[in-house]
C-alpha cells in the first residue's frame, strides 16, 4: 500500500477538536485545551457534538460521523484532535466513508479507543496518524507536562526521521532480535474489539500495545487471540510494549510476554511510554519503523509530507 504523509502542523493552523468516543466529563478540560492551543499560536473549532450526550456516548453515531466527514473535508481544518476515548469508536467504522478521508489527508491524532479508527484508516486508505495525547485528559489540565508537550509537537512539526528511546528504568527484552515494518497496533483490547472485521494490515508491521486495568489472564486471552489470526502471525515482525497498569496478577505478567517471545520468535521490547499515564509520547501509526533489541532504539522514518 501507498502511504499516504498528512501535511506537517504550522503555526496559525487549525486544530479541531473531535468527539467521537465517550460522553465529554469536562467541559472546563475542553475550553481549556482549547485556549491551551490558542495560546500556542493555533486557531480552534470545536465539533457540533463535543458535549452531546446519548448514555455513555459523545452524542449519536450518525452525528459524531457526520462530523468526521466534515473536518476532514473543510480545507480550513489542518489537524484533528480527538477529545478523549472511553468507547464508541468502534459503532462508527461501518459509517464512516473512507474515501473522503483518502481524499482529504491531514493530521489526525488520539489514542485509546480512538485505535479502531485509526487502525481502519490506515487499513482502508494507508494514511498515516497519530497515537498521541487528547484534548480532555492532556491539553486540558491546569498544567500541561512539558514532556507530553515537546513530544506532540516535534512529532507533528517536524519533517525529519523520528528516534524514540524507551524508559531505561522499564526497559526490557524479552525475545531478542531487530524489526521493520509499519508502526501499528494501539489499545489492546480495542484492536481485540475488531476481530470479525478486516482490519489486519496486508503488509509486515511492528505491533505496538499498551492496556489498563485488565488482569494478566486478560491479556494473555487477547494476545491469544490475535495470534490465532494466520494474517497477524504472519505479518507480525516484533512487538513494542507500552504500558499495562492498574493488571490484576501483575507478577504473572513478564512470564507471559517470555512466553510469547518463545513462541513467536521475534522481538519483543518494552518500556516505551506508550500508555494511560500522564507521561505519554506520540506515535505515528502506520509509519514505516525499525527496532532493535541491543539499540533499544524505535527508529521511525519520515512520516510527514515535506
Amino acid at each position: 500500500m501507498n502511504l499516504i504523509k498528512p501535511e506537517k502542523l504550522n503555526k496559525g493552523d487549525t486544530i479541531g477538536i473531535l468527539a467521537l468516543s465517550g460522553v465529554i466529563e469536562s467541559k472546563e478540560n475542553i475550553f481549556r485545551a482549547k485556549k491551551y492551543f490558542e495560546n500556542k499560536g493555533y486557531k480552534v473549532v470545536l465539533s457540533e457534538n463535543i458535549f452531546d450526550k446519548n448514555r455513555y456516548l459523545a452524542g449519536t453515531d450518525e452525528k459524531k460521523v457526520q462530523e468526521l466527514h466534515r473536518f476532514f473535508q473543510d480545507p480550513e481544518i489542518n489537524a484533528i484532535l480527538c477529545a478523549r476515548g472511553g468507547y464508541g469508536a468502534i459503532r462508527l467504522l461501518d459509517k464512516i466513508d473512507f474515501e473522503i478521508i483518502k481524499n482529504n489527508p491531514k493530521i489526525f491524532a488520539g489514542y485509546s479507543d480512538v485505535t479502531a479508527i485509526e487502525a481502519m484508516i490506515y487499513k482502508k486508505t494507508g494514511m498515516i496518524t497519530f497515537y498521541s495525547p487528547m484534548a480532555q485528559s492532556d491539553f486540558g489540565v491546569e498544567n500541561v507536562l512539558k514532556f507530553v508537550e515537546k513530544g506532540f509537537f516535534d512529532t507533528l512539526t517536524d519533517t525529519k526521521n523520528l528516534k524514540i528511546s524507551p524508559c531505561k528504568r522499564r526497559t526490557k527484552t524479552y525475545f531478542s532480535g531487530q524489526a521493520k515494518g509499519i508502526l501499528w497496533g494501539g489499545n489492546l483490547a480495542t484492536v481485540v474489539s475488531m476481530c470479525g472485521l478486516d482490519f489486519i494490515p496486508d503488509e509486515k508491521f511492528i505491533f505496538f500495545t499498551e492496556d489498563l486495568n485488565e488482569d494478566v489472564y486478560k491479556i494473555d486471552k487477547m494476545f491469544t487471540q490475535l495470534m490465532n489470526i494466520e494474517k497477524f502471525r504472519k505479518n507480525l515482525q516484533g512487538i513494542i510494549l507500552g504500558d499495562f497498569f492498574g493488571i490484576g496478577n501483575k507478577k504473572h505478567l513478564n512470564e507471559l510476554f517470555f512466553e510469547i517471545g518463545e513462541k513467536i520468535k521475534k522481538p519483543i521490547l518494552s518500556g516505551f511510554k506508550i500508555t494511560h499515564a500522564t507521561e505519554k509520547i506520540t506515535l505515528p501509526y502506520g509509519a514505516i519503523a525499525s527496532f532493535s533489541t541491543e539499540d533499544k532504539i524505535l527508529d521511525v522514518e519520515s512520516y510527514l509530507k515535506c
